[in-house]
């Protein structure tokens, strides 16, 4: 089989883009805009190409065989906090969106999908640009910027259920209505709730999700609202400290969050059962769409998220005066120690308003964009004494923080016979103020950074008989996150020079792609093997480095029966100039790999029906050897690993109802393997074989 499959992806080079059904969409229009425009992308057809595995896991790992991806998941087996790298870059340089408006958290620069379970059933279409790729209305793109499209009400009354039960009592309950057209056929509503729960593949790495999805759409001749409220709530058992190499060649599964010592700390006596992750996030989103005449469209957007939660820690002997406490005196004697239930929280809002003018001047079309936002985040904590009741919730630090931006783009793609020239100009400006207001536990700072950005982008494709050529140049800059920042104020903001060159084509019913990209970085901030105490990555700049890669794709369709597809990212990542603090001071690494940056991804899948309504699949993934770190340090490599899994639907033949049995067998050849970790090396041990089954009921 893995012979079989690097013979597909190497001899025939994944395909650029999926088909769209009739399915209605927002942002349509923005669709149609990327599409044209000379950059790589994939377009998925969520409800077509992702349905048959949407069984309970997440967004991440749903994409993990889409071009240059690689999934991750603390618990081992694609539920509760998961992520993505594209192109080799890290979740905090992927600009993600939901329906045009930023995901990424503005502090952290972080994408917590785990805050939004079941996202992929209320998805009707995903869109990811590789690379810089164009103007967005989040932060700017380091490797790849992904937009997450809501689907739109049915237009007809239909209820619908998806229930499935898997490995590691893995488990979802989803049911969703929808009201169709009502109203003089002007307003249809959509409402969904799931509930998604898994014990882990790690000890004690449960999650319990809840979500909920809300749309409605009002349609009058050229005026579209659209009103959506989505979000969720997560409780996950802390699995962000991985396990050393040792542990893990025995007892991958053991997970040391929680654990409580003997007074000697040497031996583990018991662990802490509500060592959890704990978060609500809801999203609130009015588009407004409006057609002024067959060459003009406005697209605005109001939206406001809240977020609010904490994680809590046992910790043990730990001192007073950490938390901002006297020191207690019994029977004479001072105690300066004890046992603690801490709880660090998080409340932010974050809201604004983003607007579309799309509009077209015979062989001209344009696209101007304005966008205002404003973040506010509110970082505290508090401790309960285990042994001490009248230490109950006491606050010991608190600091807040405000993050503003406003910021413009202007495209443009002027056609010319068989030439499209594509220009795109944006200005961000941003200001980030943090301060203090009660000092605790080494949290929070006080600084005010202002940054504002002029990010240039050209290119130009030549149309060929069902395809296209094309090649493009795109100036990035990104500021720091709030993480960088703490760790060292002067840290510097990034710039990125991506240069692309592609092809793509439709050739009978063969479908190719292939993409050759060059992206030079001055100041990049990779992550340099370590974590911090919630399992965050920590960045560093890494002076001038690299990142020269080939993407090559194909789809074919053999018969009516099979389709073969692959996809593979050949690439060099390099830093060139790197430094490092080490305990004999400042040392220069040189010339060595960037982190977590395999110089190969490789996938391919087969899909056979050999009758109607049943369907099989074969998809595999090779990711080659990468590094923990960024200095060459072979102990801090990771091996190479290939994953295959198997999955197989069937649509019962009924005529009023439809019913849909789904089978998912992940990793089935039980491949041990790692695919992300840090410094030491410690590993996050992802599961062995696996399965989820599922059951869709939809009745009109």
């Amino acid at each position: 089989m893995k012979g079989f499959i690097f013979l597909g992806v190497f001899v025939t080079p994944f395909y650029f883009s999926q088909t769209t059904d009739s399915t209605q969409v927002t942002n349509i229009q923005a669709v149609e805009f990327t599409k044209r425009t000379p950059t790589a992308k994939a377009i998925i057809n969520v409800q077509k190409d992702l349905a048959d595995k949407n069984l309970g896991q997440d967004l991440p790992i749903l994409l993990k065989n889409q071009m240059s991806v690689i999934s991750t998941s603390d618990a081992g087996n694609g539920v509760g906090y998961t992520g993505f790298r594209i192109r080799g870059t890290a979740g905090t340089s992927v600009n993600v969106m939901m329906n045009g408006v930023p995901y990424n958290d503005s502090e952290s620069q972080g994408t917590f999908f785990v805050n939004v379970p079941d996202l992929t059933s209320s998805a009707s279409q995903i869109v990811i640009q590789r690379g810089v790729g164009t103007s967005s209305n989040g932060v700017s793109a380091f490797g790849a910027s992904v937009n997450v499209i809501s689907k739109d009400p049915s237009d007809e009354f239909s209820v619908k259920s998806d229930d499935s039960y898997g490995s590691f009592n893995t488990y979802k309950y989803s049911a969703e209505i929808n009201s169709g057209k009502f109203w003089k056929n002007r307003l249809s509503v959509m409402g969904r709730y799931t509930h998604i729960h898994s014990d882990g593949y790690i000890d004690r790495a449960f999650s319990n999700l809840h979500s909920y999805n809300f749309s409605a759409l009002f349609q009058e001749k050229n005026t579209e609202l659209r009103f959506l409220a989505f979000g969720g709530k997560e409780k996950t058992y802390q699995a962000w400290n991985g396990v050393d190499k040792a542990t893990w060649e025995t007892n991958p599964k053991f997970n040391y969050s929680g654990a409580i010592y003997d007074a000697n700390w040497e031996n583990i006596v018991d662990f802490y059962d509500n060592e959890t992750d704990n978060y609500k996030q809801n999203h609130y989103q009015l588009l407004w769409n409006q057609r002024f005449s067959d060459d003009w469209k406005l697209e605005t957007t109001a939206h406001y998220t809240k977020g609010k939660g904490y994680y809590e820690n046992y910790k043990q002997d730990a001192k007073f005066s950490k938390y901002n406490l006297p020191n207690i005196i019994d029977n004479g004697i001072e105690i300066k120690t004890s046992d603690f239930i801490r709880k660090k929280w998080l409340d932010n809002d974050f809201y604004g308003v983003i607007s579309t003018l799309y509009g077209k001047l015979g062989n001209l079309d344009l696209n101007f964009g304005a966008v205002a936002n404003q973040y506010y985040g509110r970082h505290f904590g508090n401790v309960t004494g285990v042994f001490l009741p009248q230490i109950d919730e006491h606050e010991y630090y608190r600091n807040n923080s405000v993050k503003n931006e406003v910021s413009g783009f202007a495209k443009a793609i002027y056609k010319l016979n068989q030439l499209e020239f594509f220009g795109d100009l944006q200005l961000r400006n941003i200001n980030y103020d943090t301060k203090i207001v009660q000092q605790g536990d080494g949290e929070g700072a006080d600084l005010y950074r202002k940054w504002t950005f002029f990010n240039p982008k050209v290119g130009v494709n030549f149309n060929i008989e069902n395809g296209k050529v094309f090649v493009s140049y795109a100036n990035a800059h990104r500021e720091p996150n709030r993480d960088d920042l703490f760790a060292n104020p002067t840290t510097k903001e990034e710039t990125l020079h991506d240069f692309e060159a592609g092809w793509e084509q439709q050739i009978g019913k063969v479908a190719v792609t292939a993409n050759a990209y060059y992206m030079y970085y001055k100041n990049q901030l990779v992550l340099n093997g370590q974590i911090n105490n919630v399992g965050e990555f920590i960045r560093t700049n890494s002076g001038r480095s690299y990142r020269l890669g080939l993407e090559l794709g194909v789809l074919s369709k053999i018969t009516d029966q099979l389709q073969i597809s692959a996809n593979a990212t050949i690439s060099e990542n390099k830093n060139q100039n790197f430094y490092s603090e080490t305990e004999d001071g400042l040392k220069d690494y040189g010339n060595t790999d960037i982190s977590f940056s395999p110089s190969i991804i490789a996938n391919a899948n087969i899909q056979y029906s050999p009758v109607k309504n049943l369907n099989f699949g074969v998809t595999g993934q090779f990711v080659g050897k990468q590094f923990l770190d960024n200095t060459g340090d072979l102990e801090n490599q990771l091996d190479s690993y290939f994953v295959p899994d198997f999955n197989v639907s069937y649509k019962l033949p009924f005529q009023k109802q439809e019913v849909t049995l789904r089978f998912l067998l992940n990793n089935f050849t039980n491949t041990k393997y790692v695919n992300n970790g840090f410094s030491g090396p410690y590993y996050f041990a992802q599961a062995g074989i696996n399965f989820l089954f599922g059951v869709s009921l939809k009745f009109r």
